[in-house]
C-alpha cells in the first residue's frame, strides 16, 4: 500500500470518529431527558481552553441545606434524574455525581461539584454576568452515565415563571 493510499485511510479513520462522537451527542439529545437547571457561574476565561463560562449546576434534593455550618453533611453521591421539569440528585452510594452544599447568594443550596463549561465566542459578552433581578440558566441533557450536558443558557427574571433562552452577544 502506497503511503498516500496509508494517509487516507489514516484520514477516513479520524472522520469515522470523529463523526461518531457527533452522531452520539445528536442521538443522546433526541433521546435523553432535557431540563432547565438554575446555575451559579464561577469562572468566565481560562487561557489554555479559550472563552468560556463555568457553570455550577444546582439541583434540587430530598435534603435541606443546612442554614448553619455542621448540621448535615457539605456532600454526598448521587444519579441524576428528571423529574417535574427539575433536576434532581438521588442519593446514591453508586451514583457518579458528587453533589455539594454551597452558598447561592444569602442562603445554601445543593450544586454538582462537577462544573460545566460552556463555551462562547472569543468576543462574546459574558453572560454569567446578569443585572439585578436576573439569574442564568442552563438547559441539559442529563444523559444516564456522565455529566449533564450544556445546551444553550438562558435567563429568569424576577417575577417571571418562564426561563428566556439567551442570545450570546456579540462584543462591540
Amino acid at each position: 500500500m502506497s503511503p498516500f493510499a496509508k494517509g487516507l485511510v489514516i484520514a477516513a479513520a479520524q472522520v469515522a470518529l470523529a463523526a461518531s462522537v457527533g452522531a452520539k451527542f445528536v442521538y443522546d439529545r433526541a433521546n435523553y431527558p432535557r431540563v432547565w437547571a438554575e446555575t451559579a457561574p464561577y469562572d468566565p476565561d481560562l487561557p489554555i481552553r479559550g472563552r468560556y463560562v463555568s457553570i455550577s449546576v444546582v439541583v434540587h434534593t430530598a435534603r435541606a441545606p443546612a442554614k448553619q455550618e455542621g448540621e448535615l453533611p457539605d456532600a454526598f453521591m448521587a444519579h441524576l434524574e428528571v423529574f417535574q421539569d427539575r433536576l434532581y440528585a438521588v442519593e446514591d452510594p453508586d451514583g457518579r455525581h458528587w453533589v455539594q452544599r454551597r452558598r447561592c447568594g444569602e442562603d445554601h443550596c445543593w450544586q454538582l461539584a462537577n462544573r460545566v463549561a460552556f463555551f462562547i465566542p472569543e468576543h462574546a459578552v459574558d453572560p454569567s454576568r446578569r443585572p439585578a433581578g436576573e439569574t442564568l440558566w442552563v438547559e441539559v441533557t442529563v444523559p444516564p452515565d456522565g455529566p449533564p450536558r450544556p445546551l444553550r443558557l438562558g435567563v429568569k427574571r424576577e417575577g417571571e415563571a418562564e426561563v428566556t433562552p439567551l442570545e450570546v452577544p456579540k462584543a462591540e
